[in-house]
């Protein structure tokens, strides 16, 4: 089966850190979470491939393999038609996106397939950057009252170029150099727990 670990929270919507929490660390448990299997494919059945048959045969299947979901193992829900209408209840929701399948498309095993497209849910802000990271590409970011907003590992090369140019240094040390803060818009997936920008990318300058 194909599918993905998934940690939720006291809601129930999905908790990335406490999944990444639980796999580096050497307990056994979880903290106030639930740990499953969430099943959206099956390509292997009792030996065979099954990865030929369309996506709703296969899904078929996977209701007579799996007729129960238990806290354990959870087949994703799906929904025919009406994608616009989804997005914007799961934009509601505040969970991360969804996958658009076509009905009659077979499992490419090993490939990202273009029958398939990820509608990922994002959000914008406003930030300043205020410093650069030496060892590896990376801007440090704070929100416009000052906080630490995070790092940005994501920006088009020519942005990069045109940041190079007219920055102006105020101080640096072995790891970063700190510039006077410029103002830019991201996007990023959400905050996560202590407070930064998951996964910040530039869209444009402010």
């Amino acid at each position: 089966m194909d599918g993905e670990i998934f940690v939720s929270d006291t809601d129930g919507k999905p908790d990335f850190e406490a999944m990444m929490a639980r796999f580096m660390s050497k307990r056994n448990c979880i903290e106030n979470g639930t740990l499953s299997y969430v099943i959206f494919d099956v390509i292997r059945y009792k030996g065979e491939s099954v990865a030929n048959l369309p996506l709703m045969e296969r899904k078929q299947l996977l209701e007579e393999i799996i007729p129960l979901d238990t806290s354990l193992l959870v087949k994703v829900k799906y929904l025919e038609g009406h994608g616009s209408a989804f997005f914007d209840l799961v934009r509601q929701q505040g969970l991360k996106g969804i996958v658009l399948k076509r009905k009659e498309f077979r499992y490419e095993v090993g490939k990202r397939s273009q029958e398939w497209l990820k509608v990922i849910i994002y959000q914008y802000q406003d930030v300043f950057i205020t410093g650069d990271r030496k060892a590896q590409f990376g801007l440090l970011l704070s929100f416009l009252d000052g906080k630490p907003a995070g790092v940005m590992e994501f920006m088009p090369p020519t942005e990069r170029k045109a940041l190079y140019k007219q920055l102006k240094v105020i101080s640096e040390d072995n790891k970063f150099i700190l510039i006077e803060p410029v103002k830019v818009r991201v996007r990023y997936r959400n905050l996560t727990k202590a407070g930064y920008l998951r996964i910040p990318s530039f869209v444009s300058w402010k």
